[in-house]
């Protein structure tokens, strides 16, 4: 009877030594194992065993990250002060890197992204951080994973999401933009004049080498001002006109 409670306190002691020794590890996860202190290696996924009290597990994870990287203030090449935020997604690839290299690999990415992303855009000029995103980015996840590298760190995109101009600078674009579009309104307009110019010297050219042409242009012209609706129509008679009735009636009284 006096056994009774020690046997339960035992059977008790083992279930817990033995739930600790089995961990289920999912296919995107892995354990990292030390054991007395020492590094021995990977385990999972599926199921692991472990020494009670003697391993000690790190589980990672080995799914992609989405990190938002906060606004950062950045000066660019050409001295105009903006706020700039991102987005970083990466992903572990070697886990006992990820836990002995590195104390917090999340904190040290999101720090490595911020550093980075003001000194690469401060190197670019206004112009630049707006029209040519796609370089910009590349250029910042080739620098951020070089550096995140040696902790198994993958980063595979980085993403550049806001630029946040000062008033008086989205002011300075909008006129320069409505200037550009009135530059462009103007050359085509200039275009249209001299085409049209082009195509009247060659229709006065042609009308100079056959009169008859010329009569003709002139009846389309008064068809045209009979079609309105006028109770007096006055129009002036060249003289080139009536030359050609006048010569069929000298030939007809000859």
């Amino acid at each position: 009877m006096v056994l009774a409670p020690f046997l339960l306190f035992l059977l008790f002691l083992g279930i817990i030594i033995l739930a600790n020794a089995i961990r289920v590890v999912r296919e995107y996860e892995r354990l990292v194992v030390f054991r007395l202190g020492r590094l021995v290696g990977e385990r999972g996924p599926g199921l692991v065993f472990l020494i009670p009290l003697v391993d000690r597990p790190v589980k990672v994870g080995l799914r992609t990250v989405t990190m938002d990287v906060p606004s950062q203030d950045v000066i660019t090449k050409d001295n105009v002060t903006v706020k700039v935020n991102a987005v970083v997604y990466f992903r572990v690839i070697d886990p006992k890197q990820a836990v002995v290299q590195v104390e917090n690999y999340l904190y040290a990415t999101s720090q490595i992204a911020q550093t980075t992303l003001r000194s690469i855009l401060g190197q670019a000029e206004l112009d630049e951080l707006l029209a040519e995103r796609e370089k910009l980015n590349t250029a910042l996840q080739q620098v951020i994973d070089r550096q995140t590298e040696p902790w198994g760190v993958k980063v595979t995109t980085v993403e550049v999401k806001n630029v946040d101009l000062p008033q008086e600078m989205q002011r300075a674009i909008a006129r320069q933009a409505e200037a550009e579009r009135e530059r462009r309104a103007k050359i085509i307009n200039a275009e249209g004049e001299y085409q049209a110019a082009t195509r009247l010297t060659e229709a006065a050219t042609v009308m100079a080498k056959e009169p008859t042409a010329l009569q003709l242009r002139y009846l389309q012209t008064l068809a045209a001002i009979a079609t309105e609706n006028n109770s007096t129509t006055i129009f002036p008679v060249p003289i080139d006109f009536l030359r050609v009735f006048m010569a069929s009636m000298d030939k007809k009284s000859e």
